[in-house]
């Protein structure tokens, strides 16, 4: 039977964690992620210094320009006149300062409030996720807001703050999914990736070259089907179409914020002007609404009892699995295989020779203990992360009138502004990082390394922190991190190493696989 929301909010809280390296295992022993059970959800922490009182206080430098004017302005710097990076240093150098106003895009005339403050380094930035100082409502994707038709006319979990009854229940609701299917997650990855990378030596046999964007696509979406929902897509009438439909869905939301490589004209007067037609793309989200609800039985049997309707619980699955785990293992692991490929053969061999070692001290099998004892391999992960993090751009609404603290100044911030930061800054801030621009693949090795962990901030919280039912930390944070080893895992026991070529794309970087060496040893 269903509960009423007061008695959920009050059930055991379930907590994704990775078990300790220092724990003694059997070699055959494979945990995969281990949930456990406190009495009641941890309130929000701050992650933010308590106000400022020793910094100079300075006036936020800036200004949002005449109405629709200004907006329109920024918008043709942000995506032609000086592109998204260019924007932002430019803006430093002229105001002298990491914290600032502009206009973020879409702006007129999808939206006639695009006014942010921007938050540029890495001591300002974590205010984003203190949710007792930034309300986190309907700013997932910034400025504007998709239509909810696009989601089966409900304000899925990522457009929720955690002061809504909802975030719980639907946060919950994603910890009982990972935690249930937790066995099955690594077997479903060898299995998906296997067939990745027959793909892509078939590929490279044929043409000399091979696209690992498209091969991932297919092999992350098969991954998440069989991991998650025991569902294989082939076998049913979604078919091999999954990530295609998958790739129109997220345009239809995130098309006004994106670069297309369009021509502007045409860019300006169609998808940053208005916004396309849900009715456009509603039979095809209703394929995967269907191949969705007919694969979640017991998580929406879950859901009822949780006091969620199955309707709601399967258009936050079909959210969560398609457009945060499919959407970030899409943009995150052409990202990885990039800089790892940039790196070069001495980084492969360490890999490659960490890895195997312990696999093989682990009797053969990949499992969690394992991955504990590869520190480099969890470096690199991490610096990739810090790097060129999936998801960008973060937004907080500020609750009341706030002090903000960048390196030399303190801001005066007033109620109802919207905060924006551009990750990327913040997690290559010189002041904190060194060599802050280069991928250094065992930046995060050993005692001192590991401090620095609480500056990379990928999954909209510090990495030394994990996701509860009261903040806004990604619900499969450690679902991600562990994803993304096993690629590394996977890859570098089938080869010593490999050759790419780098283009872009509208949604991260597109990368060709050029050569692959198979392992020797």
């Amino acid at each position: 039977m269903a509960t009423s929301s007061s008695s959920t909010l009050s059930s055991p809280f379930l907590r994704l964690e990775f078990p300790s390296a220092r724990k003694q295992r059997s070699s055959n022993y494979v945990p995969f992620i281990r949930a456990s059970v406190s009495e009641k959800p941890p309130p929000a922490v701050s992650v933010t210094s308590p106000e400022p009182t020793k910094l100079p206080i300075r006036k936020i430098p800036g200004d949002w320009g005449l109405p629709v004017i200004g907006p329109l302005k920024d918008r043709q710097d942000y995506f032609y006149n000086q592109g998204r990076d260019e924007f932002f240093k430019s803006r430093i150098q002229k105001y002298q300062s990491t914290v600032f106003r502009t206009n973020m895009p879409p702006g007129p005339f999808i939206t006639f409030k695009p006014n942010v403050v921007v938050l540029l380094d890495g001591k300002s930035f974590p205010v984003l996720f203190d949710t007792s100082k930034v309300e986190k409502k309907d700013v997932f994707t910034g400025t504007y807001m998709p239509s909810t038709d696009l989601t089966g006319g409900y304000r899925v979990l990522s457009y929720l703050d955690p002061s809504e009854p909802k975030h719980a229940l639907l946060k919950q609701l994603l910890f009982f999914l990972l935690k249930s299917r937790r066995a099955h997650v690594i077997p479903e990855f060898h299995a998906s990736y296997k067939d990745l990378f027959n793909q892509l030596e078939s590929n490279l046999a044929e043409t000399g070259k091979a696209s690992f964007g498209d091969a991932n696509d297919q092999a992350a979406f098969n991954f998440l089907s069989r991991s998650l929902f025991a569902a294989n897509p082939a076998d049913t009438k979604l078919g091999q179409d999954g990530p295609k439909i998958v790739q129109k869905w997220v345009l239809f939301q995130l098309g006004p914020v994106l670069r297309l490589g369009l021509p502007q004209f045409l860019e300006e007067s169609t998808i940053r002007t208005f916004r396309l037609p849900a009715s456009l793309i509603k039979k095809d989200y209703q394929r995967l609404y269907d191949f969705f609800y007919s694969s979640s039985s017991s998580v929406l049997d879950e859901a009822e009892r949780l006091g969620i309707t199955r309707d709601e619980a399967c258009h936050n699955l079909l959210f969560a699995t398609c457009f945060n785990s499919f959407g970030g293992m899409k943009l995150f692991f052409p990202n990885i295989i990039k800089w790892i490929g940039r790196a070069g053969v001495k980084l492969h061999a360490r890999l490659a020779q960490e890895i195997r070692s312990a696999v093989r001290d682990a009797g053969g099998e990949i499992t969690m203990a394992a991955m504990e004892n590869m520190p480099l391999m969890k470096s690199v992960v991490y610096e990739a992360f810090r790097i060129d993090p999936p998801v960008p751009l973060q937004f907080g609404r500020a609750k009341r009138d706030l002090l903000i603290e960048s390196h030399d100044h303190a801001f005066q911030v007033k109620e109802g502004d919207l905060l924006f930061g551009y990750q990327p800054f913040a997690t290559k801030d010189p002041r904190i990082f060194e060599r802050a621009e280069e991928f250094v693949g065992d930046r995060f090795v050993g005692e001192e390394g590991e401090k620095l962990l609480k500056h990379v901030l990928w999954s909209n919280g510090p990495e030394t922190e994990s996701p509860t039912l009261g903040n806004k930390q990604c619900a499969g944070k450690d679902f991600v991190t562990l994803v993304s080893r096993l690629l590394l895992v996977e890859f570098f026991l089938r080869y010593d190493s490999f050759d790419i070529q780098v283009g872009t794309s509208p949604l991260g970087s597109k990368v060709t696989i050029t050569s692959l060496k198979r392992s020797s040893f």
